[in-house]
C-alpha cells in the first residue's frame, strides 16, 4: 500500500509539473508561430525531425538500460553498485553525445541541402548539435530518478530548463532576429543548447546529492547479490538490441517528415504552401492534442521501473491487475478527451491561435486520441516487462507503412491524405502493442468495459454539452461549457458503473 501511494503521488506530482511544462510549451508554440510564420514554422518542424534523429544517435538506448539496472538494484538492495552503474552510464552518454555531435557537424551541408531545402544553413545544425553530448548524459540522469523514484527532482530541473530556453530565445529573437527563416532556427537552437547545458549541469549536481543521501538511508539493509562486474555488458545487452532498432526507427521517423512536405508539392501545392501545411497540423495542431496526454505520460515513465520490479520478483498476479487498472483508467480518460475536442475545437483554435482553420484539423483528428494515448502507456508497460525491442519493431513497422502511405496518398489527396496516413498508423501501431501485451501477459480484453461503455457516455455527454453549452468564444464561457461537459461524463460513468464509489474511496 505504501508503494502504491508513493507511486500515486509521484505521478500526481510529476502531472503537475508536466502540464505546467506543457502550458509553457504549448505557449512558447504559440509566441514563435506567430513570431516566424507557418512557413517559418514547417521548416523549424523539419529541422526538429533531424534533431530527434540525433537525440536517438546521442541516447542510444541509455535512458532505459539505466532506469532497467537501477530498477534490478534496487529490487535486490545492491545499492553500492548503482554510484559504478551511474559512472559507467555517463562514459555511455558522453561516447554517443559526442560522436553525434561531430557526425552532424561533418555532415551539415548535405542536411541543409537535402533535407531542409537550404533554407536553413550549415552553421545553424551545428549550433544545434552542441545540444547533444548534454542531453545524453541528461536522459542518463533522468533514468537513475525514474528507478528511484525520484522524479520530482528532475522534473524541476526540466521547468528551469524550459524557463531558460524561452527567456534566451525570446531575448534574441527580439533583439537579433532580422526576418529571415535561418535567423529564427539558428536563435532558436542557440537558446535550447545554452539551456541544455546549464540543465545538465543542474541534474548532475543534484544526483551526487541525490545519490549520497541513497546510500545512506539504506546503510543497515543487507545486499542481495553483488553485480559490479557485469554492469558493464548488462548495459549493452539492454542498450545496444533496443538502440540499433531505434536508429531504424528514428531514421524512419526523419524520412518520413522529410517526405510529408515534398509529396504535397507532389499534389500541385507550392514549396511555401506544403510547408505551411506542414507545420500548421505538425506545429499547431498536434501539440494542441496531445497536450492532455500530459496526465498519462508522467504515469507512463514511472510504469517501467515498476513493472520491471515485479518481472524480476515474478509477480504475475500484480502485473495482471495492474494491467487491468491502467487500461480501464486509460481508457476513460481518453475518450473523455475525445469529447472536449469534438464539442469545442472552434473556441480552443481560436483562443489559442486566433485561426479557426485548426478547428477542422483537431475534431477529425481527436477520434485518433484514444489509440495516441493508449498506445503510450501500453508501450511503458511493455518496456518494464523486457519487450522493449518488441516495441521497437511495432514501431518501425509502423514508420515503413507511414512512408509507403505517404508516398501514395499525399500526391493524390493532398492533406486529407496526411489525415489519413495518422490515423492508419495510430490505429496499427495501438493494435500491434496491444497483441503483444495480451500474448505476454495472458489478459483478456474487456470490450464491454473499456469500449463500449465509454463510448456509450461520450455520445451522452456529448449531446448533454451540445444542448446546454453557451454559443460563445471566451474564455470563461469555455470553462463553464467544459466544466457542463466533464459533470456530464463523470455521472453517467457512475451510472454505467465505469466508476464505482469503492474505487474512489480506494485511491483517497
Amino acid at each position: 500500500m505504501r508503494k502504491l501511494k508513493l507511486f500515486l503521488i509521484n505521478g500526481l506530482v510529476l502531472t503537475v509539473i508536466s502540464i505546467f511544462l506543457q502550458l509553457i510549451g504549448v505557449s512558447f508554440g504559440v509566441y514563435i508561430s506567430n513570431k516566424i510564420g507557418d512557413e517559418a514554422v514547417g521548416l523549424y518542424q523539419l529541422l526538429m525531425s533531424t534533431y530527434s534523429f540525433g537525440i536517438t544517435l546521442a541516447l542510444s538506448g541509455i535512458n532505459l538500460a539505466c532506469v532497467r539496472i537501477v530498477s534490478e538494484e534496487l529490487a535486490t538492495n545492491s545499492f553500492d553498485n548503482i554510484k559504478v552503474v551511474i559512472k559507467k552510464c555517463l562514459i555511455y552518454s558522453l561516447l554517443f553525445g559526442t560522436l553525434t555531435f561531430f557526425i552532424f557537424c561533418t555532415f551539415s551541408g548535405m542536411i541543409s541541402t537535402y533535407i531542409l531545402h537550404e533554407k536553413i544553413s550549415p552553421s545553424t545544425i551545428c549550433i544545434m548539435a552542441i545540444s547533444f553530448p548534454f542531453a545524453s548524459i541528461c536522459s542518463c540522469l533522468n533514468g537513475y530518478f525514474s528507478a528511484v523514484r525520484h522524479v520530482v527532482k528532475s522534473a524541476i530541473i526540466q521547468i528551469l530548463e524550459q524557463l531558460f530556453k524561452i527567456l534566451l530565445v525570446s531575448y534574441m529573437l527580439n533583439i537579433l532576429f532580422d526576418s529571415s527563416i535561418n535567423s529564427a532556427c539558428s536563435l532558436i537552437v542557440l537558446g535550447s543548447s545554452i539551456a541544455e547545458g546549464i540543465t545538465c549541469i543542474l541534474m548532475f549536481i543534484t544526483y551526487i546529492k541525490d545519490r549520497k543521501k541513497l546510500c545512506l538511508q539504506n546503510t543497515s539493509r543487507t545486499s542481495i547479490k553483488n553485480t559490479k562486474n557485469g554492469i558493464v555488458s548488462r548495459i549493452f545487452k539492454i542498450s545496444l538490441p533496443i538502440s540499433s532498432a531505434t536508429y531504424i526507427k528514428s531514421g524512419l521517423a526523419t524520412l518520413k517528415q522529410v517526405v510529408i512536405p515534398l509529396k504535397l508539392e507532389a499534389f500541385g501545392l507550392s514549396c511555401s504552401e506544403a510547408l505551411s501545411k506542414y507545420g500548421m497540423i505538425n506545429g499547431m495542431v498536434f501539440p494542441i492534442i496531445l497536450f492532455p496526454s500530459t496526465f498519462l505520460s508522467s504515469f507512463s515513465g514511472l510504469l517501467i521501473p515498476e513493472f520491471s520490479s515485479f518481472n524480476v520478483r515474478g509477480e504475475n498476479n500484480v502485473i495482471q491487475d495492474s494491467i487491468y487498472k491502467i487500461l480501464k483508467y486509460t481508457m476513460i480518460f481518453s475518450f473523455f478527451i475525445i469529447g472536449i475536442f469534438m464539442c469545442f475545437s472552434k473556441e480552443l483554435s481560436i483562443l489559442i491561435y486566433n485561426n479557426d482553420e485548426i478547428a477542422k484539423y483537431i475534431k477529425i483528428l481527436a477520434p485518433v486520441i484514444i489509440f495516441m494515448y493508449l498506445d503510450s502507456i501500453v508501450d511503458g508497460i511493455l518496456k518494464g516487462l523486457d519487450k522493449q525491442v518488441s516495441v521497437m519493431i511495432i514501431n518501425i513497422i509502423d514508420l515503413i507503412s507511414s512512408i509507403l502511405l505517404i508516398s501514395f496518398l499525399l500526391p493524390i489527396y493532398g492533406t486529407f491524405g496526411y489525415l489519413i496516413v495518422i490515423f492508419i498508423s495510430e490505429i496499427l501501431n495501438c493494435i500491434l502493442s496491444i497483441w503483444v501485451l495480451i500474448s505476454t501477459t495472458k489478459i483478456k480484453f474487456k470490450f464491454k468495459l473499456w469500449i463500449l461503455k465509454p463510448t456509450i457516455i461520450l455520445l451522452i455527454s456529448i449531446a448533454i454539452t451540445n444542448f446546454l453549452k453557451i454559443n460563445a468564444i471566451a474564455v470563461f464561457h469555455l470553462i463553464v461549457n467544459i466544466l457542463i461537459y466533464s459533470i456530464a461524463y463523470i455521472v453517467f460513468s457512475f451510472i454505467f458503473n465505469v466508476i464505482s464509489k469503492a474505487e474512489i474511496k480506494n485511491f483517497l
